[in-house]
């Protein structure tokens, strides 16, 4: 679930044995099946070059090449033996993304349309903040959670991603950046897609841009978002560490939250507050609770009443999303005054809540909207 709009086998993974690092891809369409070099841990890079006769400090120095140098081909790596160089060449790929297109707003948003190897195309966004430089990427190619109001469900689930598609991700956003000697200071995983339906490329993910050798990216400056998959709620609290938690919740009630998003007959309400429950207690860690605004169907007084009412008792924070219209959709704007009065109710109730800063207002913002007008022009 997005930010911006708002059970798959991955189809590449790296597992890890005790006896070789094990790089599988399924993906037969591309024209080049090599692995991507970021989708390795750093423990699963000193693996591989142990087995190919290297010393394992060599993973460090590979870690500095790609994330902190940012080179875009091994043969840049001039600390490496030729040997080295062309083994990497021979196993890995290094170019993930190809850009498309852009577009920039008139508050520094930029929005990317990547195409990857097999010829998809994603979305990733760059924020701009008081406290930093924050990051909006994707996790699978469209959706198939199916919720009413988003631009990204529109064509369905392609495929997920791998690790590093994800990873490459905010690297190209960090190259953005240079050129102004900016930073990727905050990630928000809130992309296309929902990205606990990719869930071990995502905790790779994770793990490879908070690595201090890499991308170094604090695990409390990292939000994951997810529209509400409870096994894997559970799983994510069990797994501990910082990373931030975010339910696109919508709704106040299941009557409600089932109309603007489907997935609610799988995962009830009631039970998804379950799970928002463990979560806090296993990790002492608010949840941020993503509510769209949308005119005449969430945001009137009674549902500012009822949402305080089912997460009052919560450790939480709300935030309040005046939502993006998108062409391909019925839903429209709440009108300012209803924002500020929902707010107020909130307040009023005592729970945590903002009114989330609009980005990139005068692009094509709302999720998968760039991606989709791509989709329509090259159709022709």
């Amino acid at each position: 679930m997005s930010e911006w709009g708002l059970f798959l086998i991955p189809k590449y993974n790296v597992v890890t044995t005790s006896k070789k690092v094990n790089l599988t891809m399924n993906i037969t369409s591309f024209t080049d099946n090599k692995p991507l070099i970021y989708s390795l841990r750093l423990e699963e890079m000193k693996q591989w070059l142990e087995e190919n006769g290297e010393k394992a400090f060599r993973a460090a120095q590979i870690f500095d090449w790609l994330y902190v140098k940012r080179v875009t081909a091994f043969e840049e790596m001039s600390n490496l033996s030729k040997a080295l160089r062309d083994k990497l060449n021979e196993e890995f790929r290094i170019n993930a993304l190809t850009e498309i297109t852009h577009q920039e707003s008139a508050d520094g948003t930029i929005k990317f349309l990547f195409q990857l190897i097999d010829g998809h195309a994603i979305e990733t966004v760059i924020m701009r903040h008081n406290y930093g430089n924050s990051v909006c990427v994707t996790t699978q190619v469209g959706c198939r959670i199916g919720c009413t109001f988003c631009a990204s469900t529109l064509g369905g689930l392609k495929r997920n991603l791998d690790a590093g598609e994800i990873v490459a991700q905010v690297l190209q956003a960090q190259r953005a950046l240079d050129a102004d000697e900016g930073r990727v200071s905050h990630v928000v995983v809130m992309g296309i897609g929902e990205p606990f339906e990719n869930f071990e490329p995502l905790l790779s993910f994770l793990n490879i841009i908070n690595d201090n050798r890499g991308l170094n990216i604090g695990q409390r400056h990292i939000t994951v978002s997810t529209s509400g998959i409870v096994p894997k709620i559970y799983e994510f609290a069990e797994r501990g560490g910082q990373v931030n938690l975010a339910i696109s919740l919508h709704a106040p009630n299941t009557e409600l939250r089932t109309k603007l998003m489907p997935i609610n007959r799988g995962f009830p309400l009631e039970k998804l507050m379950e799970a928002c429950h463990h979560y806090i207690a296993k990790t002492g860690r608010r949840i941020s609770f993503e509510y769209g605004l949308f005119g005449g169907q969430n945001d009137q007084p009674h549902h500012a009443e009822e949402l305080a009412e089912l997460i009052g008792d919560m450790l939480c924070h709300v935030n309040l999303i005046p939502v993006n219209y998108v062409p391909e959709r019925d839903y429209v704007r709440t009108a300012k005054n209803d924002i500020f009065t929902f707010k107020r109710i909130l307040d009023d109730r005592g729970i945590n809540v903002t009114i989330r800063r609009e980005h990139g207002s005068d692009i094509a913002a709302a999720c998968g909207q760039l991606r989709a007008q791509h989709a329509k022009e090259t159709a022709g």
